[in-house]
């Protein structure tokens, strides 16, 4: 046979073998997309749980995942790298604060986006964490104190999750997402969704071991809530936190030839402040100060707007007290920034980084001392309701650039789906944020809405709600429908929240409360809600 009908053939041949793998390639699509349909076709919204099992469609999750797992051989998908914080206020470098020691969060804001403008839908830990995951607020889920589970008004909502498992993603969780009593929870599955994920680590640390020496500035009150805080002993690697991230690390190196969607939460900085103790050495006590403010500050500010936690300014705490506080709670974000800094370490060394979505959240905002005295949370203040919120997306042109368009926690769940290119739940609060991903600055005009149910107390002879609207120049807040007071800030003049516009109004101060109140009303209502909540827990 002569030369050139041999290349011929073998020509022939490979065209033959690739016309086959691309028909395998096909069909495999084509019976993925088939096993997916029914799911779809009947909305993602609802599932219908088997035993604490989840479910997509009518096919089990391990099956889902074997097709999912298919067709990512075919196209490839972005891994989720989902970093929960709990209690972190914008007390970080890329944020603006001075004072904080965070260059592996600030690395991670340098080249994601870093969100300046993010909010809340309520700053507690139960019901903002449950708002996030479902994508949906407050209102929608009847989440409102830290005892109430979604499920027990949505029983069969799809998760943020679950919607990566519906895409046939392996979904795991380290630590703390949903909620948990901190500390006294560590080490258990604490207030938990178990359809949400198919493998769970609880690490439990020296920290729990070494509770008794824990230095509490409020004997009174449990640690959990009080100003309490802990130089400890040892590494990093022997704290709660510290294992997490070495759990999260090894899952990660486990799980890195499939799709994932990794969810690794860390307990602090919620009190009590733990951290080993070269953390504080970062911040001497000398060199702290509490946070300004005008001495007659709360003069136009509604009682119900003060926390019901927090009703007496600092505590009555000495300022040298407060000032160690202060110098606990930057040591343990120092310590979480150095966790953060191993995950992201551990995504190069793996080399998962150019196909992994970074999110990095904080449940809420958190005070300290702001407002002569505010400490922790539970307000609408905007160190209450902003929150950190950084996503580096793989081949995003606004990657390195800070937004400061006013965005909101449910535009989480969309945003996250919509970049992984999955099939997202009808009936989402929020929208994605894609547009600005690629162009960080882009005409947004957002808006986000917070709010807060305040219980009957010596203050209060009722129940209070608190709804707060949030655009790029105001705050307007109403308690009780305004009942029980309103407060109107201009950001472009008042950043730190100081004069209350609303109790002695102009005409442009009239004109804008005017136009918020339907925006805000639409989307939060006033009024004490007639589903269960727990007074002593909100």
């Amino acid at each position: 046979m002569k030369l050139k009908h041999i290349l011929w053939f073998a020509v022939l041949g490979g065209l033959f073998a690739c016309l086959e793998t691309r028909s395998q390639v096909t069909a495999t699509e084509k019976a993925i997309a088939a096993r997916q349909a029914p799911a779809i076709s009947r909305g993602p919204r609802f599932l219908k749980p088997t035993d604490g099992q989840p479910q997509v469609g009518d096919k089990t999750s391990a099956a889902m995942n074997e097709a999912g797992h298919q067709l990512t051989a075919a196209k490839k998908r972005p891994n989720v790298l989902f970093i929960a914080v709990d209690d972190l206020a914008c007390s970080l470098g890329c944020y603006g604060d001075l004072i904080a020691k965070t260059p592996n969060i600030d690395r991670l804001a340098a080249s994601g986006v870093c969100f300046q403008r993010a909010y809340n839908q309520l700053p507690l830990c139960n019901p903002t964490r449950a708002s996030i995951m479902t994508g949906l607020r407050p209102d929608q889920i009847k989440v409102y104190d830290l005892d109430r589970h979604f499920r027990d008004e949505l029983p069969e909502v799809v998760t943020l999750p679950q919607a990566f498992q519906q895409a046939g993603y392996f979904a795991g969780r380290v630590g703390k997402i949903y909620h948990y009593n901190v500390p006294a929870s560590i080490g258990t599955d604490g207030f938990d969704d178990p359809p949400s994920w198919m493998q769970t680590i609880n690490p439990i640390g020296r920290d729990k071991a070494e509770e008794n020496k824990v230095f509490n500035a409020e004997p009174h009150r449990k640690i959990s809530g009080a100003l309490s805080w802990l130089a400890a002993d040892g590494s990093d690697e022997e704290q709660t936190d510290g294992m997490i991230a070495t759990e999260a690390i090894r899952l990660m190196e486990s799980k890195r030839q499939e799709p994932f969607f990794l969810a690794v939460g860390f307990f602090r900085p919620h009190t009590p402040y733990v951290a080993p103790r070269k953390y504080f050495d970062l911040y001497p006590v000398e060199q702290l100060r509490l946070p300004y403010a005008p001495s007659d500050d709360r003069a136009d500010i509604p009682t119900a707007a003060f926390a019901h936690n927090c009703p007496v300014p600092n505590y009555s705490l000495p300022e040298s007290t407060l000032l160690q506080a202060t110098q606990a709670y930057y040591a343990c974000v120092s310590f979480i920034d150095a966790q953060v800094g191993r995950l992201l370490d551990a995504l190069d060394r793996f080399e998962l980084t150019g196909n992994t979505i970074v999110v990095l959240w904080s449940d809420h905002g958190y005070h300290l001392g702001e407002h002569n005295g505010i400490w922790q949370k539970r307000t609408l203040f905007e160190q209450g309701a902003r929150s950190p919120l950084i996503i580096r997306a793989p081949d995003q042109a606004g990657n390195g650039t800070s937004s400061p368009r006013v965005v909101e926690f449910v535009d989480i769940y969309p945003t996250l789906t919509g970049l992984a290119g999955i099939e997202a739940p009808g009936g989402l609060a929020g929208r994605s944020l894609q547009k600005l991903l690629q162009e960080p600055i882009a005409k947004w005009d957002g808006h986000a809405i917070t709010q807060i149910l305040r219980p009957a107390d010596k203050r209060l002879a009722k129940p209070v709600m608190g709804c707060s609207i949030r655009t790029e120049r105001w705050r307007y807040t109403e308690w009780a429908n305004g009942q029980a007071g309103k407060e109107l800030y201009d950001h472009q003049a008042d950043p730190m929240e100081f004069d209350n516009l609303a109790v002695d109004p102009d005409e442009q101060a009239v004109r804008v409360m005017q136009r918020l109140q339907p925006m805000l009303r639409k989307h939060a209502s006033g009024d004490v809600p007639d589903t269960p909540f727990n007074p002593a827990r909100l």
